[in-house]
């Protein structure tokens, strides 16, 4: 399936909306993406989405429509040269290599961007298929925390994978 990566824009939200406010979707984000998901949530985040320049959240558009999102958080203080991989998908749009093949745009833009040396995810050890998809694309499991997050009244598991500059200029990621 064909898809492109693009800044947010206010025409989404009705997209946005659709997509977001899926309790599947929800199920393996934090909190901070919430159930159900409205127009305010939707109008917040394309607003935070935009506030940086460069822009590093990204729509994901299938056939002219936003139907997830993928992009880095940037951290600070001592973790100033990590950034936070972070993305979610409609499901309709689920295994369809979308994210698979979105990853390493994502890793491009950030190392040829940003001075950092690290891109790390956070899954639940529920979420097989988030692990997959980072493991395809290079990112090493760096820790498994057992019973640590709290979602929806049960302790669930966090992986956490890592991704390092000196293996994007050693893989066939780079541009």
């Amino acid at each position: 399936m064909e898809f492109r990566i693009r800044p947010w824009e206010l025409s989404d939200l009705p997209s946005l909306v659709k997509h977001a406010n899926n309790l599947n979707v929800s199920i393996n984000l934090s909190d901070r993406f919430p159930h159900p998901y409205k127009e305010k949530d939707g109008r917040a985040y394309i607003k935070l989405a935009n506030a940086d320049n460069p822009v590093h959240l990204f729509a994901i558009v299938v056939n002219g429509e936003a139907v997830g999102g993928i992009g880095i958080y940037l951290q600070s203080d001592i973790f100033i040269k990590n950034v936070e991989l972070g993305y979610w998908l409609g499901e309709d749009f689920w295994g369809k290599g979308i994210i698979t093949r979105a990853i390493p745009q994502i890793i491009d833009f950030t190392f040829a961007t940003y001075d950092i040396d690290r891109i790390f995810a956070r899954t639940f050890g529920t979420n097989i298929a988030s692990q997959k998809v980072l493991q395809k694309n290079g990112f090493v499991q760096e820790a498994w925390f057992e019973r640590i997050l709290y979602k929806n009244g049960v302790y669930l598991d966090e992986v956490i994978y890592g991704f390092r500059r000196e293996n994007w200029k050693k893989s066939d990621l780079s541009l």
